[in-house]
């Protein structure tokens, strides 16, 4: 029992008698202590908060423990459920129905508490710390944006003009070339920087499991559903929402889309209340929403809504000098971090870059940086031409080059790179692992282009699970 110094007499009585009443029900050394607070306002948190800590140290070593919420003034309720909910003190919140206000004998004058609040507080607090920590390395990196060229510049000086713009941004570009980084960039140079920045794919789940994903879901929704869930809108709320592959989203979810879009309120799967959502949404797509709206498989309302502005990502194929950048980039992105081993930078031979620079690049910026990933964890000193990928070292441009270089040696005509002997005994000489490794992701790389970039389409061309190509993609940078 906690009390004040006015209250010590009362709450002693009160513990004699809990004591009397304790020792008749088969509890010989019933134990019931009363601990003095310094408290002198009752209603003021910050002190209720502050007596609380000493009082309750080493509570929990003694054994069960219960809190009764219907005692004290409304603040010392609050604390008590910020307390166990947060997980601070592992004790049972129970409420007590008095006589008085009950003119029958109560079925349940004592009942368990159970607030389903869903992160409340501790997770949600924790989420919102995490997302304020990436958003200020997004900030530190400038960006997240790495390069010198026209194309660059341009989609940077854009970039700082929407990220102002209270409206949606739908960007748009190949896969790989960094949609999600620009969606923190936009978020991080924007007025709502200090709120949460929540991402998703939207081609991840089926369209069920998606509107649950998006708009959360009430208790008993479907089977499974054993408590209330928020979803990604109402985690987002006062901060923005990225949805990539957009275009992967059902007419239903489409339609459920552009009412919170309009009108800022939603209601959760199986709920009968709506909620209000304050969220600005950034989409992006490889595919092309305007085709799709032409041939009806995209709504065309939804599109002009998420059209507020757009932002194009240029391929890695136009970005000319930045190959450089983004690799000397990469290499010191791998050499950093707490508890990585220290490891010898690898910078590629003059053979190399040609290559390099003449290939197409059909993975962009991330078929590049699992390239350099590759390279600095097997071998040691410059990267040989061998050492590098068969697609990029190995022959004809084929499919995955557009026919234009990249930096130095770039224009029609110019030689075809191919190994010679020396080479091909080099890659004879790699680990097994090693070749097996990059022979998958030139095969999932050239699924994923070959139709475009659909998850559910390529794991059934490939026959594989479409979870296991989702880990496979991951593994190797692709995705």
């Amino acid at each position: 029992m906690l009390c004040t110094a006015s209250g010590r007499s009362g709450a002693e009585d009160l513990a004699q008698e809990l004591r009397r009443d304790l020792s008749r029900a088969d509890n010989p050394r019933p134990r019931v202590e009363v601990v003095e607070v310094e408290v002198d306002d009752p209603s003021d948190y910050a002190q209720i908060f502050a007596s609380l800590g000493p009082a309750l140290d080493g509570l929990e070593r003694r054994g069960a423990c219960d809190v009764l919420l219907s005692a004290g003034t409304p603040q010392m309720q609050t604390l008590w459920v910020i307390l166990v909910q947060a997980g601070l003190l592992s004790a049972r919140m129970l409420q007590v129905i008095p006589a008085a206000f009950v003119p029958v004998p109560h079925p349940e004058p004592v009942r368990v508490v159970e607030l389903d609040i869903e992160g409340f507080p501790e997770i949600r607090a924790l989420r919102e710390e995490l997302t304020r920590l990436r958003a200020e390395v997004v900030r530190g990196r400038g960006g997240g944006l790495v390069g010198e060229s026209e194309a660059m510049v341009r989609l940077a000086r854009r970039l700082r003009r929407v990220a102002q713009a209270p409206v949606p941004v739908l960007i748009q570009g190949e896969t790989g070339t960094g949609k999600e980084l620009v969606a923190h960039a936009v978020h991080a140079a924007s007025e709502r920087s200090r709120g949460p920045f929540v991402a998703e794919n939207c081609g991840s789940f089926s369209e069920g499991v998606l509107a649950s994903e998006l708009f959360g879901h009430e208790r008993g929704a479907f089977t499974g559903a054993v408590g209330r869930r928020r979803g990604l809108f109402e985690r987002a709320h006062g901060g923005t929402l990225f949805l990539d592959e957009i275009a992967e989203t059902s007419p239903r979810t489409q339609v459920m889309l552009l009412r919170v879009l309009q009108e800022g309120r939603l209601r959760r799967v199986g709920g009968e209340g709506e909620v209000r959502v304050d969220v600005r949404v950034l989409a992006a797509t490889h595919r092309d929403l305007r085709a799709m709206v032409a041939e009806g498989s995209f709504r065309e309302d939804l599109y002009y809504r998420l059209r507020g502005a757009t932002l194009e990502l240029p391929p890695l194929r136009e970005r000319g000098g930045d190959l450089e950048l983004l690799v000397a980039h990469f290499l010191d992105e791998l050499g950093s971090g707490k508890g990585r081993r220290k490891r010898a930078r690898r910078w590629p031979t003059a053979a190399a870059w040609e290559a390099l620079r003449r290939y197409g690049w059909p993975g962009n910026v991330r078929e590049l940086r699992a390239e350099v990933v590759r390279w600095s964890v097997f071998g040691e000193g410059p990267v040989e031409l061998g050492e590098l990928s068969p697609e990029i070292c190995g022959g004809p441009l084929g499919a995955h080059s557009s026919g234009r270089g990249l930096g130095r040696g770039r224009g029609e005509g110019a030689p075809v790179v191919r190994r010679g002997a020396t080479e091909a005994i080099e890659d004879a000489l790699r680990p097994l692992a090693e070749q097996v490794g990059a022979l998958e992701a030139r095969v999932l790389a050239d699924a994923m282009e070959r139709l475009g970039g659909n998850l559910s389409a390529t794991s059934r061309a490939l026959g594989i699970d479409r979870n296991t190509l989702k880990r496979k993609l991951t593994r190797h940078g692709l995705r």
